[in-house]
C-alpha cells in the first residue's frame, strides 16, 4: 500500500517565500556580471525516501573466553524517511563564500533492527528481529568555500571547501521476535531498544565542480571527507533487568567520513533554480571502545571492532539567488 504524506505547512510556505522573493528580480534579458558581486542563495531542500542503515559490532571475548569476536552484532536496516533541509550560501567577495545547511528527517517510523549473538568459534547462538517505531536523524554543516579556479569560455569552475558537520540519528526498536532456526523464545511487543548516535566531523575538505553543459543546464559534483570522524553511541537495552537504563551500553570511536553529491541544476530564470540528484553520507570508525553498564556490577569496556551509518537517497532543491 502506497501512503501519501501531507506536506509540512512550513515547507510549502518557504517554498512560496522563495519564489515570491524571486519575482522582483532582473529577468534574462537584465543580465548584469553576477559573478563578481557578492550574493546571497537560499535554498529549500528534500531528500526523498532515503535509505539508512546504521551497525555496529564489539569484541568481549577479551572479558569472557566462552564469547565470540565479534561478540554481537547490530544491524538498524530498512529505515526509509523523507529528510527536508533549509540551505544558505553567503558569497563575501568573488571568490570567498560561506555555506551551512540544516536538514531533519519528517517521518521515521520503518525499518528493523537485526541482533545476532556469538559465543567462541562464531556459533550464532541468538538472533532476534524488532521492528524500528520511531525517533529520526538531524544533521548540520558548514563550510568556508574558495573559487580556486574558472573553466575557459565560463563553463563552469571549481570550488575548495572546509568545514564541519554534526549527525544524529535515534532509533526506537519495538519488540522481538526469535529465527527459530536459531533460538526459540516467546514473542515480546514491549518496547526493546532505543539507540542514540552522534557522528561529530570537525574538520572536512573537498570541493565542488560545476560545468555548464547548455545555458541554463549545468551539471555539479560535490565531494566531501574527514580522515578524523567521533562517534559517541549510546544504547538501552529495556528489556535487560541486569544492565543500567540510561545507558544499558556506551561507545566511542574515530573514522572516516564521505559525502558525495553529483546533480543538474535547471536555471528556471536568472535567480531560480531548479537541482536534483543523489546523495551519499557514509561514515566508519577505524578505532573505537565499547563499554557495558552492568546494574549494580560497574562498567567493562572492550574494543568495538565495528560502526558504520550510512544514507543515501535522490535529493531535490530550489535555490533562489538575491
Amino acid at each position: 500500500m502506497i501512503v501519501i504524506r501531507r506536506a509540512q505547512p512550513w515547507v510549502c510556505s518557504a517554498g512560496a517565500l522563495l519564489i515570491f522573493l524571486t519575482l522582483g528580480a532582473p529577468s534574462w534579458g537584465q543580465d548584469s556580471d553576477a559573478q563578481v558581486q557578492p550574493r546571497v542563495e537560499l535554498s529549500l531542500r528534500s531528500w526523498l525516501f532515503t535509505a539508512g542503515e546504521t551497525q555496529w559490532s564489539h569484541d568481549a571475548s577479551g572479558l569472557n573466553p566462552v564469547l565470540g569476536d565479534p561478540t554481537s552484532k547490530l544491524k538498524y536496516k530498512d529505515n526509509d524517511t523523507h529528510l527536508v533541509g533549509l540551505g544558505a550560501k553567503v558569497h563575501l567577495d568573488r571568490r570567498l563564500f560561506l555555506d551551512a545547511e540544516f536538514g531533519f528527517s519528517v517521518d521515521f517510523d520503518r525499518g528493523n533492527l537485526i541482533d545476532d549473538d556469538y559465543l567462541a568459534g562464531q556459533r550464532l547462538f541468538s538472533r532476534t528481529s524488532s521492528d524500528v517505531t520511531g525517533k529520526g536523524t538531524w544533521y548540520f554543516n558548514g563550510n568556508v568555500g574558495y573559487r580556486a579556479a574558472e573553466l575557459p569560455n565560463e563553463r563552469g569552475h571549481l570550488d575548495l571547501l572546509g568545514g564541519f558537520q554534526y549527525w544524529r540519528t535515534t532509533y526506537e526498536a519495538k519488540g522481538f521476535v526469535c529465527d527459530s532456526s536459531v533460538l526459540t523464545c516467546d514473542p515480546s511487543t514491549l518496547p526493546a531498544v532505543k539507540n542514540t548516535t552522534h557522528w561529530i566531523t570537525p574538520l572536512q575538505i573537498g570541493g565542488q565542480l560545476e560545468y555548464r553543459i547548455v545555458r541554463r543546464v549545468s551539471a555539479n559534483v560535490k565531494m566531501l571527507f574527514s580522515p578524523a570522524s567521533i562517534v559517541y553511541n549510546e544504547d538501552i537495552h529495556f528489556q535487560r533487568s541486569d544492565l543500567e537504563q540510561d545507558p544499558s551500553f556506551s561507545m566511542w570511536g574515530v573514522g572516516l567520513s564521505a559525502t558525495v553529491e553529483p546533480t543538474i541544476k535547471i536555471m528556471l530564470t536568472r535567480h531560480l533554480a531548479l537541482v536534483g540528484g543523489y546523495r551519499v553520507m557514509w561514515s566508519r570508525t577505524y578505532y573505537g571502545r565499547w563499554e557495558v553498564h552492568g546494574l549494580g556490577t560497574g562498567s567493562e569496556t572492550a574494543p568495538l571492532t565495528e560502526f558504520q551509518t550510512l544514507r543515501h537517497g535522490a535529493t531535490v532543491a530550489l535555490i533562489a539567488s538575491f
